[in-house]
């Protein structure tokens, strides 16, 4: 793709060295991407899952699989002579960005999940994750009618509905100038001393997700954050939800927003 290539390196050329280094001084480390404090106020924004209309709800996604693996409609998944199918659990998670799956499938809130399962939105003193929700899993497999958060990438509505409430609240609106860094992880190969960090304006934020670079291709940024660091969010490659810390009015307009499903973690502020 070298026209959209070119594109990206124009709207969003790769950022000095040491662009990350503030980063690594307020926050530590950051292979799985860099998670910030309160800056003064932080909130969770969560990945989405959808639930189809019609089921079904008693078949989890690994027993549809281990059926699709016994008749011979599948090949088993084997890495490395590894026989992943065998030690393994199909859960119907995944890794990387996602969207809406289609006709037929609408989005399920956390809420209401909690509410259906008696379980908490998310546990005392955990991150939102795929510790969540155990009791509407099948020995850690979702039910075949439900798509789960993915790890480690905002979906894409979220991702977009999130841009337009940071630049709602960014006081140089689109023209906002921003950086965004891809973690290690997230590079084909752990590469520390070599960062992926980008500059370019919060308007133009829409292409990082669809990020023509092979090996970046399947994420949302591990960080954007303001150049004036009056807000930084993380999506980190474990979790299902992306932190963002900035002030108040931006903490309070991501809680109440209607599309964006967002929770305070007081362990985790």
């Amino acid at each position: 793709m070298p026209e959209e290539s070119n594109l990206l390196s124009d709207i969003w050329p790769l950022a000095p060295a040491g662009a990350t280094d503030w980063l690594l001084e307020l926050c530590g480390d950051g292979p799985t991407g860099f998670m910030p404090p309160a800056m003064p106020d932080a909130v969770w924004v969560l990945n989405a899952m959808y639930e189809h209309e019609h089921g079904p709800d008693d078949v989890s996604h690994h027993e549809y699989r281990q059926a699709r693996l016994a008749d011979g409609n599948t090949p088993r998944d084997i890495v490395a002579g590894i026989d992943l199918d065998a030690v393994g659990v199909a859960t119907g998670g995944g890794l990387g960005r996602a969207e809406h799956p289609g006709p037929g499938w609408r989005r399920l809130r956390w809420a209401e999940l909690a509410r259906r399962t008696g379980d908490p939105v998310v546990p005392d003193g955990l991150l939102p994750s795929d510790r969540c929700f155990p009791s509407a899993t099948k020995n850690g497999s979702w039910p075949l009618g439900t798509a789960p958060p993915t790890e480690g990438s905002l979906d894409r509505e979220t991702w977009i509905r999130l841009i337009g409430i940071l630049t709602a609240h960014s006081p140089a609106g689109p023209d906002t100038r921003c950086l965004a860094y891809y973690n290690p992880l997230t590079l084909g190969a752990v590469d520390f001393d070599n960062l992926h960090v980008r500059v370019g304006r919060l308007g133009d934020a829409a292409i990082l997700y669809d990020i023509p670079e092979a090996d970046l291709a399947d994420f949302s940024p591990a960080n954007l954050w303001a150049e004036d660091r009056s807000w930084v969010l993380c999506t980190d490659y474990d979790l299902w939800a992306t932190k963002v810390a900035g002030p108040p009015a931006l903490i309070e307009a991501l809680l109440n927003d209607t599309d964006i499903e967002a929770v305070r973690l007081p362990w985790a502020t």
